[in-house]
This record gives C-alpha cells, structure tokens and sequence, in this order.
C-alpha cells in the first residue's frame, strides 16, 4: 500500500483531470452565480452622454465667478435642449445631460435670487462625468471566468447587455453508503445514526453552482452499491460519502473499478479526511470522501469545490486568507490539518482560534466554526500569534 500523497499534489492532480464543461447563452439577469465563458463587452458608452455628477448649475467656466440667468432646466430623463450662452446658467440635477462645453456648480456653493444665480469661480469640467468615462462601447465590462455576482449583473445591465455565454452548470450526483444511515428524524435501532452527509454536501454543491441529485442512501451490499455508483456516473461529477476506508464493508472503490472507472490516487496526508480517493471515468470525476462528517466537509472544499469552479472556468481555489493563530497548535509531522477555527477582529488584525473538539466524527462541533484553518505538517507547535491561511465556511 503505498503511501498517502501530498494535500498540493492531490489538487493538482485533480485539476489536472479537469475538462471545462460546454457554453450555453442565457439572460444576464438570470446568471447570478454562474461563470463566464467569453467576455461580455459594453454595447454602449458608459455613461452615454455628458452627465452632472452633482445638482447644481451648468455654467460656462469662463463667466464665472459672477452673476448669470438662469435659462432653462436640465433634469434627468428630460435634457435642457438650448445652446448655452455667455453669461447663462441652466439648472441641472444629478445624472442629468450636461449642456455642450459646460462645467457644473454645486447648488449649495451658489445664491439664487428669482431669474439670477450668483456662482463662484470653477473650472472647465467640473463635477461632469464623461461620455464613455465609465466605459466605451465593445470593451470588456467581465472577462471570462468571471463570477457573476451582485457588482457584475449592475455593471452588465448598466452596459445594455441582456445575454451572457456562460459554463453550463455542472450536474452532480451524491451517493452516502452505510448500512448503519437512516432518515433524520426517525427511529434508530441500536448501531444505527442519522444520515446527515448529503444534506451537507448539497448545500456545498448548491452554493457551488452545481444542480444536484441525491441519490437513494445504498446498504453494505455489492450489488447495490454497485448499480447505484453506476447511476451516479452518468453525471459530470460523482461523489460518495463512506465506504472508501480499508474494512471489508467500504465497497465503493472496487464498485467503482468494476464499473470501469480509473483510481488516480487513494489517501492523501491529510487531517480528516485522509482516506479521500479521487478518480475518472471518461470525463466524470468521482470523489469518494469519507464517511465522517468533518472529513468529508474537509475533502469537498479542499478538492470538489475547486474542481467545480474549474469545470465552470472560474479561478478554482481554494481561497484562503491571511489571519494570526489564537493559540498554540500542536503540529503533526505526517499530516496537514484544517482545523475547525471561529475569526474575531483584535484591532486591525484577523484572529483564527481553533476550537476544541477535532474529531472527524464531532459535526455539531462545525456549527460554530466559520472558518478551517491550515496547519501544515511539521515538528513542533506553532505558537500563539504566528500567521496562518484560513478556508472561510
């Protein structure tokens, strides 16, 4: 049995495996959340026209400072369509079309009295947001990769762009095995517990953009493993929970080999989580991550999410931040951990306190952790203070 490889190396073996899924165009107001595939560009200029960034008055630079009439109203929706004189001033609100060559004065830096404005002296341009300033039309508004959140959906819309081109969801199937799982909520006979990785993992693989389907939990039984892992395999991404360890009731990875499906590694030093296998068949991936809780919570944001995001062309991560350890850790010398941590603020810097009670099996434990801090593998503890990467969950 060889031994188990590097937490690095088995990302990169797993994004290695990656074939980004096909396009599809749909409306941008529907694809929060999904990735680009091509570059949306801007189909006009950003802004269209010459708009006042202030309310205010439209003046020429060169009348002022002085007294100037007021000829007119520009407002937005409804622009002023006048030329604008010497010695005029117009009326004009935020956003609204600036008059050719005008510059714009602050409403409270001014005195109106009936037809006149007394203004102050500006300069030309002023408080006036450029034709295009923004952006032209035909530039890129969001290359691809992007993730289409909040800010990007605005900017598209703003630029008069109503369809995308983006990844197509990735569809995948979870499997849990045990013969000990049962529904949450039910009876349990003596040896039996509550089925709970799915729920999990389908809150992962939502978040994750993916559209999920739960496969029917499967007892320690060949047979139905078997028919069930090949159900699953129809997907873009298969992942199972359990059976995946070294006893004679972990079936899923010779189910998986008899299905034709190619071990690309088993075991990686890694804590919880260390019996992970990944594989293929054709261009499926098939996870297969452990049975207990915390360590399949681990094996997902360590190596399913990233593959997901590079199915769907996104940077894959994992993304992790920068923060000082609230207390002293002990190392191990085989393993990288993802400890369990909550982050609080101490002044300026970001604190990650582990909490107590690691066990891979203690997920209620994970309720109160917002965060899986990094120690790496290596002799000794690492102090209070040190700096350290954290996932946030």
């Amino acid at each position: 049995m060889s031994d188990p490889i590097a937490r690095a190396e088995a990302l990169q073996i797993v994004l290695s495996r990656v074939q980004p899924l096909p396009a599809e165009e749909i409306d941008a107001a529907a694809a929060a959340g999904r990735v680009l595939a091509e570059p949306a560009a801007a189909t006009i200029d950003l802004p269209p026209f010459a708009s006042s960034a202030m309310d205010g008055y439209a003046v020429r630079a060169a009348d002022t400072p002085g007294l100037l009439r007021v000829v007119g109203e520009s407002v937005a929706g409804r622009p002023w369509s006048g030329l604008l004189g010497s010695g005029d001033a117009v009326v004009i609100s935020t956003g609204a079309v600036v008059p050719d060559g005008a510059s714009v004065i602050p409403v409270e830096a001014t005195r109106r009295a009936g037809d006149d404005v007394e203004v102050p002296e500006t300069a030309a341009g002023a408080h006036v947001r450029e034709a295009g300033g923004d952006a032209r039309a035909g530039s890129v508004v969001a290359p691809a990769g992007t993730v289409l959140g909040p800010p990007q959906l605005g900017a598209l819309a703003a630029a008069g762009v109503t369809r995308v081109r983006v990844a197509r969801r990735p569809a995948v199937s979870v499997l849990a095995t045990g013969s000990e799982l049962q529904p949450p909520g039910g009876p349990l006979a003596p040896g039996q517990i509550y089925e709970a990785n799915t729920t999990l993992l389908r809150a992962q693989l939502e978040a994750a953009g993916c559209e999920v389907t739960v496969l029917p939990r499967v007892a320690d039984d060949p047979a139905a493993t078997e028919l069930a892992l090949a159900q699953g395999l129809a997907a873009d991404v298969l992942v199972t929970t359990g059976g995946v360890s070294m006893g004679e009731h972990d079936l899923v990875r010779p189910a998986l080999a008899a299905l034709g499906a190619e071990e690309v590694f088993w075991r990686v030093a890694l804590r919880p989580g260390k019996p992970i296998s990944f594989g293929t068949r054709g261009s499926t991936l098939v996870f297969g991550l452990p049975g207990n809780p915390v360590s399949s919570l681990v094996g997902f944001e360590l190596f399913v999410r990233p593959a997901l995001r590079a199915l769907q062309g996104a940077e894959p991560g994992p993304s992790y931040l920068a923060g000082r350890l609230g207390a002293p850790r002990r190392r191990s010398a085989e393993r990288d951990e993802l400890a369990r941590a909550r982050v609080r603020l101490d002044g300026d810097d970001v604190v990650v306190d582990p909490l107590g009670g690691q066990e891979s099996h203690m997920i209620v434990r994970s309720a109160q952790a917002d965060a899986l801090v990094l120690i790496e593998r290596g002799d000794g503890e690492i102090p209070a203070g040190s700096r350290v990467r954290y996932i946030p969950v």
